[in-house]
C-alpha cells in the first residue's frame, strides 16, 4: 500500500491546532538533538515493547504518519500512540479475536431479524433477514455454507471479507424489489449498511471516521482493506487519537475520548457541573444531545439540554433555549468552550459552589459488543491504556539523546 498521500483539505488547519495531548509545552521536543529521520524512528522503536515483532517497521510508520499529520514528536505524543496501539491490538495489523467466529454465529442466531429491522425497518428488514439466513445455510453450498465458514474465522478481516462476499452473493442472485428498494432506502450499498464490522485495524477505528478522513481516493471496500494494513490502521488511528485540540492536563482523558468520543471527557465535566446545580439526574456520558444510530442529532431534548434550560431560567441567566441548542451542537469540537452556554454554566457553577470550574472528568460509558467477553466501561479502557502510557514514558526517560 502506498504510504504517500495528498493532504486532506482540512488537515493542515486541524494540525496547526493540535496536538501535545495537553500535558507539557510543545517546545519540549524529544529529538531536538536528533534531526535525522532515521534517528527519530529509532527513538520511537525503543519505546515500543520489546515483545513486538518488527518494531523498526512499526516505528518508521508511526514516525512517517506523525510527520504527515504535523504532530509534534514529543515523548507524550509518541507514548500516547504506542499505548493505544498496544491496548487495541498488541501491535498486530490484523489481530486474532478469541472465539470471534462463534460470537458472530451467536449474534446471527439470536438477533438476526432485530438487527436487519433496526437498520432497514420492519417490512424490508424482515424480508431481507429471511433471504440472508437462507444464504447463510445453503450457499455457496450446503456442505460448506457461509455459516460454517463463519465459525472458522479468527480475525476481523476474515469476518469482514466473508460478510462482503455474502452480501455480494445476495445482490447478484436475488433480484427482488425489496432488496433494490432497501438499497435505495438506505442511500448506500446494503452490504456497507448491514456489515457488523464497524471498527477495524490495529487501532480499532470506526469505518465512518475513516470515510470522513480518507488519506487517498478509494471506495469503501478499498478503505476497509487499507485499515487492515499496518500503515493504514496506524494512520486513521493516530488521526483519530491526536488530530484535535483539548486542554487536558492528563493523558488519560484523551484515552477516554478515544473510547467514548471526542471531547467526551470535557463534556462529562460540563455535565457534572450542571448536575451539581439541579435536581434532575444527569448522566455523565459526555453526550450533551441525543443522536440516532447514524450519528445525526435528534430533535428530542436530552436530560442535559432540559436541565440547562431549567437552571438558566431559575437563575436569570440570559441564554435562550434556542441558543442552548445551537451551542450544544458544537459539543464535538473545541468551539463549545467559547459558547454562551458553556461559559454561563462555568460562571454559575463557580458562583454557586465556590469551586473552580471543571474541565475534564472520566465519562461514565459502558462498552459492549460481540468482540468482548463481557461489558466494560470507559474508565477500564482508559486506565488500561494509561498504564501502558506510563510504562512507555519510563522507557522514554531512559533514552539517551
Amino acid at each position: 500500500m502506498n504510504k504517500a498521500s495528498p493532504t486532506h483539505p482540512l488537515l493542515k488547519a486541524m494540525s496547526i491546532l493540535a496536538v501535545c495531548v495537553g500535558l507539557t509545552a510543545c517546545d519540549n521536543a524529544w529529538w531536538s538533538n536528533s534531526k535525522e529521520p532515521e534517528m527519530q524512528a529509532e527513538h520511537i522503536k525503543k519505546v515500543i515493547p520489546s515483545r513486538v515483532n518488527d518494531r523498526q517497521s512499526w516505528a518508521q510508520d508511526i514516525h512517517d504518519i506523525m510527520q504527515e499529520l504535523s504532530i509534534p514528536q514529543t515523548k507524550q505524543n509518541v507514548c500516547s500512540i504506542v499505548a493505544v496501539v498496544d491496548q487495541e491490538s498488541n501491535f498486530v495489523a490484523d489481530p486474532q479475536v478469541a472465539g470471534l467466529g462463534e460470537k458472530a454465529v451467536h449474534e446471527i442466531n439470536s438477533r438476526l431479524s432485530e438487527k436487519f429491522e433496526a437498520k432497514l425497518g420492519e417490512n424490508i428488514g424482515g424480508t431481507i433477514a429471511g433471504y440472508f439466513e437462507e444464504v447463510l445455510k445453503n450457499q455457496p453450498s450446503p456442505e460448506d455454507n457461509y455459516m460454517r465458514q463463519m465459525r472458522k474465522v479468527k480475525t476481523e478481516r476474515e469476518l469482514d471479507l466473508l460478510y462482503r462476499e455474502i452480501f455480494a452473493y445476495m445482490a447478484k442472485h436475488y433480484h427482488i424489489s425489496a432488496l433494490t428498494g432497501a438499497a435505495k432506502l438506505v442511500g448506500q450499498d446494503i452490504s456497507e449498511k448491514m456489515n457488523p464490522i464497524t471498527t477495524l485495524g490495529s487501532m480499532q477505528v470506526h469505518i465512518n471516521y475513516a470515510k470522513e478522513h480518507k488519506r487517498i481516493g478509494m471506495n469503501t471496500a478499498e478503505l476497509r482493506n487499507d485499515l487492515y494494513t499496518q500503515y493504514g490502521g496506524l494512520y486513521y488511528g493516530i488521526h483519530r487519537l491526536m488530530v484535535y485540540p483539548a486542554d487536558y492536563d492528563k493523558a488519560i482523558y484523551r484515552f477516554a475520548d478515544y473510547n467514548s468520543g471526542m471531547y467526551s471527557s470535557r463534556n462529562a465535566a460540563f455535565q457534572s457541573m450542571l448536575d451539581a446545580l439541579t435536581d434532575i439526574e444527569i448522566g455523565l456520558d459526555g453526550d450533551l444531545l441525543i443522536y440516532n444510530k447514524d450519528g445525526n442529532i435528534r430533535a428530542t431534548q436530552s436530560q442535559t439540554e432540559k436541565a440547562l434550560i431549567s437552571v438558566f431560567a431559575a437563575n436569570n441567566v440570559l441564554v435562550t433555549p434556542r441558543q442552548v441548542r445551537s451551542d450544544l451542537k458544537k459539543e464535538k469540537s473545541k468551539k463549545l468552550e467559547n459558547t454562551q452556554t458553556y461559559l454561563a454554566l462555568q460562571n454559575l457553577y463557580q458562583s454557586k459552589t465556590g469551586k473552580d470550574a471543571k474541565y475534564a472528568i472520566m465519562p461514565q460509558v459502558v462498552i459492549s459488543g460481540p468482540k468482548l467477553s463481557r461489558d466494560y466501561n470507559t474508565n477500564w479502557f482508559a486506565s488500561r491504556v494509561n498504564g501502558r502510557y506510563e510504562t512507555c514514558m519510563q522507557r522514554a526517560k531512559q533514552i539517551k539523546l
